[in-house]
């Protein structure tokens, strides 16, 4: 049996929920030997997409949490976007929290940019970071019109809803190759494809479409911090996932921190398990996050 427990603390602007699974094999608090507790974080993605892949790390004590905006975390300043550093904050107030000393993190999609923006402010509240598949435009080749679209996805959700907004990011995740200078010209994606629905019913509160797209895409790591940090820092992407733009700019983000990338199995969902109705492969990829994190 795995104990979660439910907490809420305190940040600027935002009242933040977490999770705390300490399964059998692990129990709670620092002990010496065991191994260091592993913290999963995506973003917008909530607590609720790693209940699959913490089910195998029944060793650890495992976090989880929602992102400000997200599920059970509430904000409280009223601001409509989000920035990867305001993220990082969060993170640092939750492991503090936790009282668990230094953690792992695995950290998906947006959840990987906050990682990083994490580990260049505080590298020493994490032993290890795995960032998987990182959607920042900025260190692409083509980051002028992937921002572009980036913005015009958002700019789409504030005129005309999320069903046009939702079609557009799709088609964006499933593309394959750079962005072109002539992407306006390409035909628009219609909603129904995708099941959306085409009406806008008047809400803004995404957390993806709205909150996060802008200050998700266009964050810069800062590499030389990253590079000085104590932190091991190893940067994924999904076998899968060649071509796609998060797994382009976690390869130019690797580039950037002077290592290799490394391959895990499946896709950008990798690890889901049937949360949000999506499929992976989570066996296998939390078998290859395990090496990972035991080889460090």
């Amino acid at each position: 049996m795995t104990e979660i427990v439910t907490r809420t603390l305190e940040s600027t602007g935002a009242t933040v929920a977490y999770d705390l699974r300490h399964g059998a094999d692990a129990g709670a608090g620092r002990v010496a030997g065991r191994p260091p507790a592993l913290f999963l974080i995506g973003s917008p993605m909530d607590a609720a997409g790693f209940g699959t892949l913490a089910s195998y790390f029944t060793d650890r004590t495992v976090i989880t949490y929602d992102p400000r905006g997200a599920g059970r975390s509430l904000r409280t300043d009223g601001a409509a976007e989000t920035l990867p550093e305001e993220h990082a904050e969060d993170l640092r107030r939750v492991i503090e929290a936790a009282g668990t000393g230094p953690v792992d993190v695995f950290a998906s999609s947006g959840g990987a940019v906050n990682g990083l923006a994490l580990v260049a402010r505080r590298p020493e509240l994490v032993r290890t970071l795995v960032a998987h598949e990182p959607p920042t435009a900025q260190v692409l080749p083509d980051r002028e019109a992937a921002l572009a679209v980036c913005e015009d996805i958002h700019t789409t959700y504030l005129r005309d809803g999320m069903g046009p907004a939702m079609a557009k990011f799709l088609a964006t995740a499933m593309r394959t190759g750079p962005f072109q200078e002539n992407w306006r010209d390409e035909p628009v994606p219609n909603p129904a494809d995708f099941g959306l629905p085409s009406e806008d019913d008047g809400s803004r509160g995404d957390p993806l479409l709205g909150q996060n797209m802008r200050g998700c895409t266009s964050y810069r790591p800062d590499f030389p911090a990253l590079r000085a940090a104590g932190t091991r820092i190893v940067v994924v992407a999904g076998e899968e996932s060649e071509g796609q733009f998060p797994a382009r700019a976690a390869a130019r983000v690797a580039d950037g921190l002077g290592i290799g990338l490394t391959l895990f199995p499946s896709h950008h969902g990798g690890f889901l398990g049937g949360e949000y109705g999506q499929h992976g492969d989570p066996e296998a990829f939390a078998r290859a996050l395990r090496d990972v994190l035991d080889g460090g």
